[in-house]
């Protein structure tokens, strides 16, 4: 009785002290990230190209979900501050606005990967439809529709108690709970990634198919970009931006797919009876994974950083001229 006592006080230790050191860290870089971001994308250079357009928009919404979902759950989990959790109205705001930002910030990708696909694409009339004009309706669009599809978190949340001490802020257990396990499970764990995952080889495919074209003199060069002075297959910035979403799409399926596992597990044994010790290790395992998907929202502009010389000279003029 005792070892388990030790065990389950371990486990409740190495969760608050990930929220409380590691918190504070990952909203700092989170931060830092999306103003990096934000400023190289919205320079000139690069603001008129669809797909730097989709990316200013992930990077709002990265920067809006580190202060509505990771700042309150590192001050709950990390601090014990629930002051939130007994303002309903303030908890039903935070957590439909953490569901809204969860869905845009992967929406957005996925809309990149489908504006590379357009561009990559040896179809003169398809690389027509990657246009600033498309990029903003489906920006304004996506976002209109989520926030609608997401506005059941303003209803149905309620204050459940766990124990005599604790509260905390959720949707209520039964029909409306299962289906949204089974939602998130659907959407953000297998769905969301299969797109980014299926959008992101066909562009690949199409940059190979590019570059075939380039090597063999006897086939009809595609045109993919065109000026009144030069022609090119595609250009430094587009390739550049091709190479930034795809490393922004493996990350995001990286960092997700504890999560996804840990959703699963749970429906598999949901209807099973658990003792107080296997209680506390699956809470544990959630709030880790959860902590896992920050990751993804706090990171992009250091990738970026790593494999992208059009974002480094970009940072590297910003600085300059500071």
């Amino acid at each position: 009785m005792s070892s388990s006592i030790d065990f389950t006080a371990s486990l409740t230790s190495i969760q608050t002290n990930l929220y409380r050191i590691g918190g504070p860290i990952i909203i700092i870089i989170g931060t830092t990230s999306s103003i990096i971001s934000l400023t190289v994308f919205c320079k000139k250079v690069l603001r008129k190209n669809p797909c730097s357009v989709y990316f200013v928009a992930f990077n709002v919404i990265n920067f809006l979900y580190v202060y509505a979902s990771i700042l309150p759950t590192s001050l709950s989990l990390g601090y014990a501050l629930h002051f939130v959790t007994e303002n309903l109205p303030i908890r039903r705001l935070l957590i439909y606005t953490t569901f809204l930002f969860d869905c845009l910030s992967p929406f957005y990708l996925i809309m990149a990967s489908v504006d590379r696909i357009l561009i990559t694409s040896s179809n003169g009339s398809v690389r027509q439809r990657s246009t600033c004009r498309l990029a903003y309706k489906c920006i304004l669009g996506g976002a209109l529709f989520w926030m609608l599809f997401q506005s059941h978190a303003l209803v149905w949340t309620n204050i459940l108690q766990v124990e005599s001490n604790y509260l905390y802020c959720y949707f209520s257990p039964g029909i409306y709970f299962t289906f949204i396990a089974y939602y998130s499970l659907i959407i953000k764990g297998i769905l969301a990634p299969l797109l980014m995952a299926s959008f992101g080889l066909w562009t690949i495919k199409n940059i190979r198919n590019i570059r075939r074209i380039r090597v063999n003199p006897h086939l009809i060069i595609p045109r993919v970009r065109t000026t009144n002075t030069t022609t090119t297959l595609l250009n430094s910035k587009d390739r550049q931006l091709v190479l930034i979403l795809l490393v922004n799409i493996i990350i995001y399926i990286v960092f997700s797919f504890m999560l996804t596992a840990v959703a699963m597990y749970e429906q598999i044994t949901q209807n099973d009876t658990k003792y107080f010790e296997q209680i506390q290790i699956d809470l544990f395992a959630r709030n880790v994974a959860i902590f896992s998907t920050y990751i993804p929202f706090c990171v992009n502009s250091y990738i970026d950083l790593f494999v992208s010389n059009t974002f480094r000279n970009e940072v590297k003029h910003i600085i300059s001229c500071k």
